[in-house]
């Protein structure tokens, strides 16, 4: 393992895309990156959402009123050779965020930027164009599940020191709306990473304090300033499990309009990262909710971000109407019938299907050996089997059980469940079956039954083999820990032991799960070459200081199998 210590070290980067050139590298300290007062620059700087010509450039003014500033774009550290500056204005109805879409570059080469304003020189960013043409190889960071509350964001500064990164994808819970006294405070009272604001997020103003705070960590600047970001989002960058027609974590009573609160956590999402705004975009109208893109890497990949949240995603099933009778068949029977299975459950739009249709079978007919789905939400089949039948769950039901208070309400949860043999998360694609395979019809039609998903969400590390209702291989998933989130079992209060032998009796017993580990927060790296894949595990020692080690806890190959993929 390598001890990574606090911005302020140089971070190193070989050549990435080959064939595409050297990437020099950034100083993240020793230069003008991180370290050191930039005065208004507080939130550091960003780049996104790229395209073979041109990348939006981000940054965030402290300052008051409507104020002017410059942008330079580079092809050199030291800004010797500028190829663009751009005069920019901004001011409170934007929160004196600064987005430039920076235009009429070349294909697949590094760029270097900075904002100015008056005497202050904002920290350097590095961005990234997509290549065109032949590509050798991509390495993308899937990063996921960052809670301000739990810990210091150290995996992100992992990814900017990681020299095998491209670019990075996160696929959502970039923020969460919960106040003092929510899930993660008990954690954030100790290290001293506690909300702002204080109370749960709720109007535009809500929304963005919490972006800037969340903005304010070390490592998710020294991440941005690193690499060009893709995103999608999900539940929390709004609030927690929200639906077309209100969400379980907003209450109309006492927090007012649902639209009207989604509407604001939209204008600071994309305020506060560095994404295109909908004019930017080729092709049909859209809004802002409408949030999902397609990425080109030349002729080897190409990667497709879908939006599950806002505008198609049908109300999550409710295990409460199985409340004492999660031990009849018939009633269990009834429920997956007239509720998890009714046909229409959307997760994604008509728009977005037809969109991701085009993407793939452009990817396809181009010849492109790689299709990726950035994907908010684990799509594998993640049944839960009989854990107490199996011997790995202790019974919580026994008359002396062997948990206690909060710990045995969720063994009694997941022990039921387990009985039924009930999806582990409602809320996810396992809780909109009749999605599921609307999504897998529309890739098998394109001719992309190799598709990997790059999901978020679950706070665990997942390698599953996907199949489609009739057993039919429907491409690889790969997901990811949480930045800070921690793993479902770990959190429920099971122990170190038992929570690693819930892993192994999911991956042994779940027929899509070849690995799973909710241990660790980190990221995941996937490394594209033209025959093969590997994709990296990789976890850090501790989110509770800003000294931290990485280590990789499991890699895998990728190889292809006949029209298929599948683990080596």
């Amino acid at each position: 393992m390598e001890r990574l210590r606090r911005p302020g070290l140089a971070v190193s980067r070989r050549t990435a895309l080959g064939g595409l050139g050297a990437c020099a590298a950034l100083a993240l300290g020793a230069g003008r990156a991180i370290a050191g007062d930039h005065g208004s620059f507080r939130h550091g700087v960003a780049s996104g959402d790229p395209d073979a010509t041109s990348v939006v450039l981000w940054t965030r003014l402290t300052c008051a009123g409507n104020v002017s500033l410059r942008c330079e774009l580079a092809r050199d550290l030291a800004f010797t050779q500028i190829v663009r500056r751009e005069d920019l204005t901004t001011g409170p109805d934007l929160d004196h965020t600064v987005k430039w879409l920076a235009a009429g570059l070349e294909p697949g080469q590094t760029y270097y930027y900075r904002f100015l304003f008056g005497g202050a020189i904002s920290p350097v960013g590095r961005a990234r164009t997509l290549p065109k043409g032949r590509v050798e190889r991509l390495g993308i960071a899937l990063a996921s599940c960052s809670n301000y509350a739990f810990g210091h964001f150290n995996a992100y500064e992992a990814i900017a020191h990681d020299p095998a990164v491209d670019f990075v994808l996160h696929t959502g819970d970039y923020i969460y709306e919960y106040g003092h006294e929510g899930w993660g405070d008990e954690v954030a009272r100790r290290i001293g990473r506690r909300h702002d604001p204080a109370h749960e997020i709720v109007s535009l103003s809500d929304y963005r304090r919490r972006h800037a705070q969340y903005k304010s960590d070390a490592g998710s600047q020294a991440m941005h300033a690193a690499h060009s970001f893709m995103a999608c989002w999900d539940d929390h960058e709004s609030t927690n499990n929200p639906w077309t027609g209100g969400a379980q974590n907003h209450q109309g009573e006492s927090e007012g309009d649902w639209a009207a609160r989604r509407a604001a956590s939209i204008q600071a999402y994309f305020e506060w990262m560095p994404v295109r705004e909908p004019q930017w975009l080729a092709g049909p109208a859209r809004s802002r909710m409408q949030f999902w893109r397609s990425y080109s890497f030349g002729d080897l990949a190409t990667l497709s971000t879908i939006e599950t949240r806002h505008t198609a995603r049908a109300r999550q099933v409710d295990y409460g109407q199985l409340a004492g009778k999660m031990d009849d068949p018939a009633a269990i029977a009834r429920f997956r019938r007239e509720e998890l299975d009714a046909p229409g459950r959307r997760m994604i739009s008509a728009e977005c299907e037809s969109d991701l249709a085009a993407s793939l079978g452009a990817s396809v007919a181009g010849g492109q050996p790689w299709r990726l789905i950035g994907n908010a939400v684990p799509i594998a089949r993640t049944e839960v089997p009989d854990l107490v039948a199996l011997g790995v769950l202790p019974d919580p039901s026994a008359p002396q059980p062997p948990f206690a208070g909060k710990v045995l309400e969720n063994a009694r949860d997941l022990a039921a469940k387990g009985r039924a043999g009930l999806p582990f998360y409602p809320d996810t694609w396992d809780g909109y079956p009749w999605a599921r395979e609307r999504l897998y019809d529309l890739s098998r039609q394109a001719g992309a039954s190799d598709l990997i998903f790059l999901t978020g969400d679950s706070h665990s590390f997942w390698a599953n083999a996907l199949k489609d209702g009739q057993g039919r291989p429907a491409g690889l998933e790969l997901g990811t820990a949480g930045i800070t989130s921690p793993g479902d079992f770990v959190e429920s209060g099971y122990g170190p032991e038992l929570s690693r032998a819930l892993d192994r009796a999911f991956a042994e017993h779940v027929p899509e799960v070849v690995w799973t580990d909710n241990m660790h927060q980190g990221y995941v790296r996937l490394e594209l070459e033209r025959d093969h894949a590997e994709a990296s595990f990789i976890a850090v020692d501790t989110v509770m200081e800003r000294d931290f080690r990485t280590s990789t806890v499991k890699r895998f190959r990728i190889e292809r199998r006949g029209a298929g993929i599948a683990f080596a």
